[in-house]
């Protein structure tokens, strides 16, 4: 069943990155083919269940990220490519590795790779997909890129963790879970577009801009999808619609429904995610809950605000054609549910 409600008065046409992708075009073009090799392996399994998630959509926005972030500082050499793969396959394994932990079905209207290999296989082939990453890291020969991304890597798994610890946990507060999502998602989109920089040796103060661009980039990336799990449709989202109601989980549409509502109110809350009574009718009153209290309205709010903040990093840096395209970045994000 797939729930569509209207999220701040219907969806305009959503903001383009057709800029950024002009600009990374070639680039991409050499990430791919590195995707293709270094997916490859002599035990069968590893590049087929690879493939599986690589060619499964998705529009690499993190590698693009990278990618521009590097031109963006004038970086003519080859190293960007490989640290592009490094966050794409970063990326992938984490993913793999969610669909485990959350017991996903689908992604992107396919079949998840645990449904068809199982749970040991996807866990496996996302160390596997890890450890390529890190060596295509330490060919780049940047110690500052390898600590950025290492140490974004230590805290993507934190984040899982701490996903754990509050899943199901209804008195999780907002702060509680902008901290998940900010080691769960932010993290990647920050070393994204640090490592750019850092391989170009632009400045300090270019390095900490690019950062808290990604960072912020990455909260209302998170916040956005929040929101459409309870609205739009499953192409904008990559997986099915509810999924995370389905799947128990504390967003922060159901944390604001959830403490602002009545006793009645909580109640329902805690025999859908607790409980389990998730069905569809529990959906579609889940979601007449979040109308009733501005819950999707506010998660959008805020993640226009962490927009904002993004917008405002990059905003001293010298008028490029890479600085209009990550400005275009953020205006997508949002545009996805407006």
């Amino acid at each position: 069943m797939g729930v569509v409600v209207n999220l701040e008065g219907g969806k305009r046409s959503a903001a383009s990155i057709d800029g950024l992708i002009d600009l990374t075009k070639d680039d991409m073009g050499r990430v791919n083919e590195l995707i293709l090799s270094k997916a490859g392996s002599d035990v069968e399994l590893i590049p087929e269940l690879a493939r599986h998630l690589i060619s499964s959509g998705g529009k690499r926005l993190r590698p693009m990220v990278t990618l521009a972030a590097a031109q963006m500082f004038g970086y003519a050499g080859e190293g960007h490519v490989k640290l592009a793969t490094s966050v794409e396959f970063m990326h992938t394994a984490t993913l793999l590795h969610d669909d485990v932990v959350d017991e996903s079905d689908m992604r992107r209207g396919r079949k998840t790779a645990r449904m068809i290999w199982g749970n040991q296989a996807s866990v496996l082939v996302g160390d596997f997909l890890l450890g390529q990453a890190f060596r295509m890291m330490v060919d780049v020969g940047s110690l500052d890129a390898l600590d950025i991304l290492s140490a974004a890597a230590s805290v993507i798994a934190e984040g899982e963790v701490m996903q754990l610890g509050v899943a199901k946990n209804l008195e999780t507060t907002e702060d509680e879970y902008l901290a998940v999502i900010k080691a769960k998602t932010a993290a990647l989109f920050s070393a994204a577009a640090e490592v750019g920089p850092v391989i170009a040796e632009a400045s300090r103060n270019d390095r900490a801009a690019l950062r808290s661009f990604g960072a912020n980039l990455g909260l209302a990336f998170q916040l956005v999808d929040d929101a459409l799990d309870y609205g739009g449709n499953s192409s904008d989202l990559g997986k099915n619609i509810g999924d995370d109601f389905r799947e128990g989980k504390v967003t922060l549409p159901v944390i604001l429904s959830y403490r602002r509502g009545s006793e009645e109110e909580r109640g329902f809350w805690k025999c859908a995610i607790e409980e389990n009574e998730c069905d569809d009718a529990a959906l579609e009153k889940a979601i007449g809950l979040m109308n009733k209290h501005g819950a999707i309205g506010d998660t959008i709010g805020r993640a226009r605000h962490f927009g904002e903040i993004a917008r405002d990093a990059l905003a001293p840096l010298k008028a490029t054609p890479q600085k209009a395209a990550l400005f275009d970045v953020i205006d997508f994000c949002i545009s996805r549910v407006t």
